[in-house]
């Protein structure tokens, strides 16, 4: 089961931002007492700035979750601003890979992005996620200038 993520889901959330920082950056589970609390914090504010996130369950249990920032354009004379969705922090716990709950999170971010009329989503996948976006169909084409 796919279902956007609450207000209320922000601890729900930071468990799965551990075992993705685990996996990431091999950060134990355990460590950094205060990250849940400032987890929370941060949400709180994302949800204020338009940020979403999708959580996925087997049964009570959460195992992947995707965020997308929301990026409005500013407006222009006669002219829809438009906006894009940035898709990052997407995890799903490594026994539950392979089932299609990666999928069905993107299927829930890009159906509300379809949805709203963005003009564009984007991300910056990791090697080993290159294959799994590009059959979704996303490709290279955007030639951004990224300062270090």
């Amino acid at each position: 089961m796919i279902r956007p993520a609450r207000p209320a889901d922000a601890l729900l959330l930071a468990r799965l931002r551990r075992h993705w920082t685990l996996e990431r950056h091999g950060v134990a589970l355990d460590a950094d007492s205060g990250f849940e609390a400032r987890f929370r914090e941060w949400y709180t504010g994302q949800l204020n700035r338009g940020t979403l996130a999708w959580l996925a369950y087997e049964g009570s249990e959460p195992v992947g979750m995707l965020v997308m920032f929301v990026h409005e354009r500013m407006p222009e004379p006669d002219r829809d601003p438009g906006r894009w969705g940035y898709l990052g922090n997407v995890i799903v716990l490594p026994d539950r890979r392979d089932a299609g709950i990666g999928r069905a999170l993107l299927d829930a971010a890009l159906g509300h992005a379809d949805a709203h009329g963005f003009n564009r989503v984007v991300l910056n996948p990791s090697p080993r996620s290159v294959p799994f976006y590009e059959r979704a169909g996303f490709g290279r084409d955007h030639p951004l200038l990224v300062r270090g």
